[in-house]
């Protein structure tokens, strides 16, 4: 495994579709490796491979606090989505920024395992917004697309 660049905005690449995955391979299989711990390496709870410069439909999410239940999502449809949260949302292609995005509060999202076979995730609050906001990578949309208002500094941790 290995961490690998995450591309910025302003970089061509995440404007662009991504293609699916159509069978697994050993270079699938290191991407997902590579994303996931890059995404923990940079204390992200989602990560598409567009921000790590692959045009592949692949994400990878984790918003459990210990790290031990990611979620690989392969081709993901959102099938069912219901509710609105509004809430203030980051991301590591855009550093030290955040906005306001409305997003469904609740999604149901049809997608391949690692293993190429299909699974459901269902999600609500965090994980709604985060499958939501991952999957937007995969179409060439940033959260800053959808953002009401400004975009401003993240609030340092205290």
């Amino acid at each position: 495994m290995a961490t690998r660049k995450i591309r910025k905005m302003g970089d061509s690449i995440l404007e662009k579709q991504s293609r699916e995955i159509t069978q697994m391979t050993p270079r699938i299989e290191a991407l997902i490796d590579d994303m996931l711990e890059t995404m923990y390496e940079a204390d992200g709870v989602g990560l598409a491979a567009p921000q790590v410069g692959i045009l592949k439909q692949l994400v990878v999410i984790d918003v459990s606090e210990n790290a031990d239940a990611p979620i690989v999502m392969i081709n993901p449809k959102i099938v069912e989505a219901s509710g609105e949260q509004t809430g203030d949302e980051g991301c590591l292609s855009v550093p030290g920024k955040v906005g306001r995005v409305t997003r469904p509060n609740y999604v149901r999202v049809q997608a391949l395992d690692r293993n190429m076979q299909p699974v459901e995730f269902e999600g609500t609050e965090l994980l709604a917004r985060a499958m939501c906001h991952e999957i937007d990578h995969l179409g060439g949309v940033l959260y800053v697309d959808k953002v009401e208002g400004e975009l401003r500094d993240a609030r340092p941790e205290v």
